[in-house]
């Protein structure tokens, strides 16, 4: 795999780029993937005669896949190459979108989703991997940043491409898109990256991922199961939630005594690593919740298109990308507390907006609030995740990357889950039904134009409430985001490469 650059290149060297350019192609599908699908539940939801409770599997059950993957990322990448991880991932990821595109009902759609989360948990991790080797400590910021042209993309290109795919061609199409894109990323992976240099010493942790992987996954379903079961006392909620709980900190007691764990625990021993980990939790929580909100407002309130929800999500794209680069940029220069903070500070005041919306909210307003957002945003996401491995050697990326990926990705599924239990409840409670059926009732409600005005106000009102717990989630991300590193960092050369030294700050040792 291509060296560490050296600590005073600053600026990303064309072979640097060539490789980002590479990556992005291949990453770029997982996340437009997920933004088009967001697009298209309700339209789901119609064609297989299914309620909500059940159609949010499809992107439930990608995120499970998501999550119980990503473990083993990190193992893959060293004993069999990043080159070759990638490639895999590509191909598993392009049989589960032409499965799922021919799925023939809400079954099989789910469970090729699974077989596409699978390709898709492992690219970003390994993309991470690959981007920060081949740029090396000094400009991690910067070429995150350029991981997160991706990230950009996914909610300007998703909703409009998945809307309009929907609305004029067919359902199947938003999985078919993928075919053509992953077959050009497999084929310039295979000319442009470099060749892998594994290192097949270690031992793979078979007993870890038995208890970590089927952990996350019965702790996640637990919890998605909330609005079906109808509450937390039901023992398809509890059971599973107990289960999960026990066998991650199994898992975590074990981790602590074998020599190579599926997650390196000492990377916590970082100061920088750990609180960073703790900020992306909660931001991850906010983000994916609201992102699954957002074009459910406009689809359900409002009465729009998939095309049109689509089109009304692009202010936040925009807002996302004028702030990235630059973010990315100052991250590495002044350090990334002082970009995210502000970052931070954007995103509650565009989400204040949203929990005061209703069913007549000036549209103005609206994309406002989600061009304010998105600049926070851009300037929050990967200024966060950089902060994470700017004091790591080589060594320990790889297993670094995978850890953030298992935290955003787990958090991400947890408040996706959330925020639909929420809106499920308090909708239910609008329309006086079971928890199941409080969307399916709203819709029902809204599309009847002797009921519209009434059903569509007691909608929003379930929204805004909705929207308080994303604002809460967003506010506590700013206690750990204090903490993150004000100066640019200096690497350490040490073997174990998780000192912090931070100019003028003690090294702070946690998890011990």
């Amino acid at each position: 795999m291509t060296s560490w650059a050296p600590a005073g290149a600053d600026k990303l060297d064309a072979a640097t780029l060539k490789i980002a350019g590479v990556v992005i192609l291949g990453t770029v599908m997982a996340i437009l993937d997920t933004t088009v699908v967001n697009v298209a539940l309700q339209a789901l939801a119609l064609e297989f005669k299914t309620s909500f409770d059940t159609i949010q599997w499809v992107a439930t059950g990608y995120m499970l896949a998501l999550a119980t993957v990503i473990p083993v990322t990190g193992w893959a990448s060293d004993r069999f190459g990043t080159k070759r991880l990638y490639m895999l991932a590509i191909v598993l990821f392009l049989a589960g979108s032409i499965l799922a595109g021919m799925a023939w009902d809400i079954t099989s759609l789910i469970v090729f989703r699974v077989l596409q989360g699978l390709g898709g948990g492992m690219l970003m991790p390994a993309g991470m991997t690959i981007l920060t080797k081949a740029a090396g400590p000094q400009r991690v910021g910067r070429v995150m940043s350029v991981l997160g042209v991706p990230m950009l993309l996914g909610p300007i290109g998703g909703p409009i491409l998945g809307g309009w795919l929907v609305d004029e061609v067919s359902w199947r199409w938003i999985f078919y898109i993928n075919v053509p894109i992953g077959l050009i990323a497999l084929l310039l992976v295979w000319r442009v990256l470099p060749p892998d240099e594994p290192q097949p010493g270690e031992k793979f942790d078979f007993a870890g991922m038995l208890m970590l992987s089927p952990g996350l996954a019965a702790l996640i379903y637990g919890v998605s199961n909330i609005p079906a079961a109808g509450g937390v006392g039901e023992v398809e909620v509890w059971l599973p939630v107990i289960g999960g709980i026990v066998l991650i900190g199994a898992f975590l007691m074990r981790a602590k005594r074998v020599a190579n764990p599926l997650v390196d625990l000492k990377l916590f021993a970082n100061r920088n690593f750990s609180i960073s980990v703790l900020a992306t939790a909660f931001f991850a929580m906010s983000f994916f919740g609201a992102m699954l909100l957002f074009p459910t407002y406009f689809l359900l309130v409002r009465g729009e298109t998939a095309l049109d929800a689509g089109l009304l999500m692009a202010p936040q794209g925009i807002g996302a990308m004028l702030t990235m680069p630059i973010a990315g940029a100052l991250a590495d220069k002044i350090g990334p507390r002082k970009v995210v903070l502000p970052g931070l500070v954007l995103i509650v005041a565009g989400m204040v907006m949203f929990t005061q919306v209703g069913a007549d909210t000036p549209y103005l307003q609206l994309l406002g609030a989600l061009f304010v957002t998105g600049l926070g945003m851009g300037a929050t996401m990967m200024p966060m995740m950089s902060a994470a491995l700017q004091t790591l050697t080589q060594r320990n990326v790889a297993r670094a990357s995978t850890a953030l990926s298992i935290i955003q990705n787990a958090f991400g599924a947890i408040g996706t889950a959330i925020m639909s239990i929420i809106l499920a409840a308090l909708l239910a409670g609008k329309f006086n039904v079971p928890t199941q059926l409080g969307q399916l009732a709203a819709t029902q409600a809204i599309f009847d134009p002797r009921t519209h005005d009434i059903a569509a106000a007691a909608a929003g009102d379930a929204f805004a409430a909705t929207f308080v717990w994303a604002l809460i989630l967003i506010a506590v991300c700013v206690v750990p985001a204090m903490f993150l590193p004000s100066a640019r960092k200096k690497v350490s050369s040490g073997p174990a490469g998780d000192q912090d030294e931070e100019e003028g700050t003690t090294p702070v040792m946690l998890g011990h």
